[in-house]
């Protein structure tokens, strides 16, 4: 396990595209942190900030670390590894490292992501639901957020089938769940599929965390699925990330602005028969 590789994704802010920057012009990570100021700086997209952060890195800390979180069940792939899922790596600012917890980090043939609100309409309670059971029965692991409202009922439906499985990707870290009252839920998702985050896996969740990780949802997603949202909901942030990762998103015409405005924006109308995707 390459600790120096680790210590420098944990960086505030660094991002997979500076991270990989940084390794092609310096080779490793371990060159990185051992890097003065001026040699840093000479990297696209490092600035003073960048620059006091990495130079601040403490890799002996991490790797005491590391036997604490392995003890707690956490388990690690990097970008370099095979385990790393395949789809993730190919997006263009794919996290360096993936903190893990569960049964498996391998992904099936289908994925579909499930998001939407987390006040969701008795419509969008019962479409929620149906949907992730159905693609559950159908083969799919269904992969969303594990936050409040349309997130958790698809982690749910998913679990409803015998068979079904489900990835929770979280804004926090995977020693950290959020919101904290489905702890206990994400205890069992580990059971049948696993959660994952790119955080800290001490980490709290904050707004810019609880953004970024829908990169992760809809580049592990064959198909992402918004199932009611408004038009400045945080479902909207992942259709971002999914346009321009070239993943097909489906909607259903609803009162909520935020299913028009992706309808209107080029979003395929869901069919009935999800067979269909």
């Amino acid at each position: 396990m390459d600790v120096a590789w680790i210590a420098l994704s944990l960086v505030e802010r660094i991002g997979g595209k500076t991270f990989r920057a940084l390794l092609d012009h310096f080779g490793d990570p371990a060159r990185v942190l051992t890097a003065d100021d001026r040699s840093l700086r000479r990297v696209p997209g490092i600035g003073p900030t960048m620059s006091a952060r990495i130079q601040a890195v403490d890799v002996q800390a991490v790797a005491q670390l590391l036997p604490r979180w392995q003890q707690a069940g956490v388990q690690i792939a990097t970008s370099n590894e095979a385990v790393y899922p395949a789809r993730l790596r190919e997006i263009e600012d794919a996290p360096p490292t993936i903190f893990y917890r569960g049964d498996s980090l391998n992904l099936p043939e289908k994925t579909a992501a499930i998001i939407g609100t987390r006040t969701p309409s008795r419509e969008a309670t019962t479409r929620a639901t149906e949907i992730a059971m159905q693609l559950s029965e159908s083969g799919y692991t269904i992969v969303s957020g594990l936050a409040r409202g349309i997130d958790y009922l698809a982690h749910q439906g998913a679990m409803a089938v015998p068979s079904g499985r489900t990835f929770a990707v979280l804004g926090s870290g995977v020693l950290n769940i959020y919101p904290p009252e489905s702890e206990r839920f994400a205890a069992g998702i580990g059971k049948r599929g696993c959660l994952l985050s790119e955080f800290h896996p001490q980490a709290g969740p904050s707004p810019s965390n609880l953004v970024a990780r829908n990169r992760i949802i809809t580049g592990l997603s064959d198909v992402v699925i918004v199932v009611e949202t408004s038009v400045d909901g945080g479902a909207m942030h992942a259709a971002r990330f999914a346009r321009a990762q070239g993943k097909p998103i489906y909607t259903y015409a609803s009162a909520a602005t935020g299913n028009a405005a992706l309808l209107a924006d080029g979003a395929l109308p869901l069919p009935e028969n999800l067979s269909q995707l």
